[in-house]
């Protein structure tokens, strides 16, 4: 019977074991009562045969007519399946392309074809067919993936898969989504900051009348230009806006340059009040509350970098700048400097120590602003360094050590990185000046071991590298030098800053002044003059600063030299180039950067040369009309608008400078 059965063409489900063995009992039972009824009765036992005789012959045959009808329905669905796979491939809006070794096309499904329009393609190359969809495979394949990408092509998104084992392209025609994800990105909601940067200043000295004019016309400028881009305005006070608008409406702001912020400042200009604006845009997440966090933390960061700009960034992104054309004005009170200088009493209480550092190759600046906050500390009975290795410095500030060295007096006040590292403590305070980057702080390892308890003293425009979460920073790019900033706090001492500082010392911060601002023709304000004249009055001396700044002859013949080579990239734009297997001091090259600006026609120079076996160091230098710092932002770097740098690492001279070149052109086109 088993024989019998595989001889028959019947479907997997009627060989099944347990529907033969239940035609198998159904025949046994049907015997075994024909059986029966012959020992109970012949004729009833023939009955019982027949019956017998007639489910065998029924279950023969119902097994054959279900195993008929069963192939019968398969090979119908198979036919069924196979056709609606040979249909999809021509009328769904999935396009197939057969490619061939040589890259030649064998075969597209009639749907592809519509966008390839052309009538022959079969023995064509697919680069001479559409050299776009070309680079697109040519990508896939390079990547070495089957994974899906999006691509554009004959002004529709396709989904496309390529596999190139088999030589087959997969283009799935995912246009209609693709617009409602386009959509629902420019609809995603974006929030603004807006900030009236000297509202403060200007309304003390305005009479109510003239304060409302102002405030009034304000208002109206804004309103006019975010209803040009249908956004959402609304003051939350005298000085402050918020600002709601969609993605593809700050696109279009960005694409203006916002120019609101050059209406403004150019209209209160001819008002005879200057104002400016500063704005902090975020965008990005799922959380509202965390869009608004990112918004003031990028109004803060316009604010840090000197206002009059907008800051435009998502959580986790890089910023982009918009504005910043304007020298950050000087504010008319020193309210800010006294509370800096009491916040600071504050936080040396309970300080077992106060580490001071500069940036890499501290300037006279970076060193007499440490000794001003050193002798601070000191006042208040903390015991405080500053972290220098006096054996590694530039020859002015070399020349101040060998001074002090030589007076006598604070002998113990530097101390190494490595000292600091093993007398840093968990109640310890680190108190960066001149700088707020990490990655030109002195002394990393410090800054690691005591970034959690961080104060920031500096007159450079904030950076997007900033610290997280110090506990004061006191940023003002409108002085002249950090300097001038501890000055005013020494100034606001209990003891009106009698007896902080003795002559020298004096005398270097009157130097670190005189240096950053050029024996002040550049950045000075009246409180740059106030600040020189209280050190000079408690004992600064001119001629110990003009002999700190003297320049010895090799020095001189260096910056001659680099002067020397100076070629104009522009009309108005001066590059210096320093040899690349020569290392040069950074004052020196800075300094070559001021003797260029000082020549006529050139309103920026650069300078580029080695400072080390590994960095490339340029010095930018502006009369105001370039923005240097945007262009040495653009290559790692910061400063201010007029007096920036950047260093590069493992690049030859060469290559710094064509890096400098291309940063210049972006800047120029951003600006044209």
């Amino acid at each position: 019977m088993k024989d019998f059965l595989r001889k028959l063409e019947l479907p997997a489900f009627i060989k099944d074991s347990r529907l033969t063995a239940s035609i198998f009992i159904v025949l046994a039972l049907s015997l075994l009562g024909a059986i029966i009824g012959f020992i109970i009765s012949p004729l009833y036992g023939i009955a019982m045969l027949l019956l017998f005789l007639l489910t065998c012959i029924f279950a023969v045959y119902g097994t054959y007519v279900l195993a008929n009808n069963a192939n019968n329905y398969a090979a119908n669905l198979s036919y069924r399946i196979k056709r609606g796979e040979q249909e999809a491939m021509i009328k769904m809006p999935l396009g197939i392309l057969l490619y061939d070794k040589d890259e030649q096309i064998q075969w597209v499904n009639p749907y592809l074809q519509l966008y390839l329009k052309n009538k022959d393609l079969i023995g064509s190359s697919i680069k001479s067919v559409d050299p776009e969809l070309y680079e697109y495979i040519q990508d896939a394949i390079t990547d070495k993936t089957i994974q899906s990408k999006v691509i554009d092509l004959a002004n529709h998104k396709f989904q496309m898969i390529v596999q190139d084992d088999l030589g087959v392209v997969y283009l799935l025609d995912v246009t209609k989504y693709a617009n409602i994800e386009q959509k629902y990105k420019e609809q995603r909601l974006a929030i603004g900051l807006i900030f009236i940067d000297n509202y403060d200043e200007l309304s003390q000295s305005m009479s109510d009348e003239n304060l409302t004019d102002m405030s009034s016309y304000v208002q109206k400028a804004l309103n006019a230009y975010v209803k040009q881009f249908h956004a959402y305005l609304k003051r939350i006070d005298e000085d402050h806006f918020i600002l709601l608008t969609h993605m593809a409406d700050l696109k279009k702001m960005e694409e203006d340059k916002f120019s609101i912020l050059d209406k403004v400042r150019k209209d209160s200009s001819r008002r005879n009040t200057p104002l400016t604006l500063s704005v902090g845009i975020a965008f990005g997440s799922e959380s509202l509350n965390e869009i608004a966090k990112q918004a003031q933390s990028n109004l803060d960061l316009a604010l840090g970098r000197g206002g009059d700009q907008v800051v435009v960034r998502q959580p986790g992104e890089n910023a982009r700048f918009y504005g910043g054309k304007s020298n950050p004005m000087e504010k008319r009170t020193r309210v800010r400097a006294r509370m800096v200088s009491q916040a600071v009493e504050e936080l040396f209480k309970g300080v077992d120590h106060v580490f001071v550092q500069g940036h890499r190759n501290p300037d006279l600046d970076a060193i007499g602003s440490a000794i001003g906050i050193v002798k601070i500390a000191k006042i208040h009975g903390v015991d405080a360094h500053v972290v220098l290795d006096t054996g590694d410095v530039n020859y002015d500030v070399g020349r101040l050590l060998a001074k002090m060295k030589d007076a006598g007096v604070d002998k113990d006040m530097f101390m190494t990185p490595a000292e600091a590292l093993n007398k840093a403590t968990d109640d310890s305070l680190l108190v960066l000046t001149d700088h707020s980057k990490l990655s030109i702080t002195y002394s990393q390892d410090v800054y690691e071991r005591l970034k959690s308890r961080l104060i920031i003293i500096d007159h450079h425009r904030r950076g997007e590298e900033f610290p997280e979460n110090p506990m004061l920073v006191y940023i003002e790019p409108y002085a002249s030098s950090t300097c001038e900033l501890v000055t005013e706090m020494i100034e606001y001492q209990p003891q009106g800053g009698e007896g902080v500082l003795n002559n020298l010392e004096a005398s270097a911060m009157l130097a670190g002044i005189t240096v950053d601002s050029k024996e002040f023709s550049l950045r000075t304000g009246t409180r740059t003059f106030d600040a020189a004249s209280y050190l000079r009055s408690i004992g600064a001396n001119s001629e110990v600063v003009a002999e700190l700044l003297k320049e010895n002859i090799n020095n001189y013949l260096q910056r001659s030299h680099l002067v020397s080579t100076i070629e104009m990239m522009n009309s108005t734009m001066a590059l210096l180039t320093g040899e690349d297997d020569k290392i040069y001091d950074s004052v020196i090259v800075a300094q070559a950067a001021d003797t260029a600006l000082s020549l006529e026609d050139v309103e920026a120079s650069f300078a580029i040369a080695r400072r080390s076996k590994d960095e490339v160091g340029i010095s930018a230098r502006s009369t105001g009309k370039i923005n240097v710092q945007i262009i040495m932002e653009k290559l790692g770097g910061g400063g201010h608008l007029s007096n920036a740098a950047a260093q590069l690492k493992d690049v030859s001279v060469e290559d710094a400078k064509n890096q400098l070149l291309k940063a210049i052109n972006e800047y120029s086109a951003e600006n044209e």
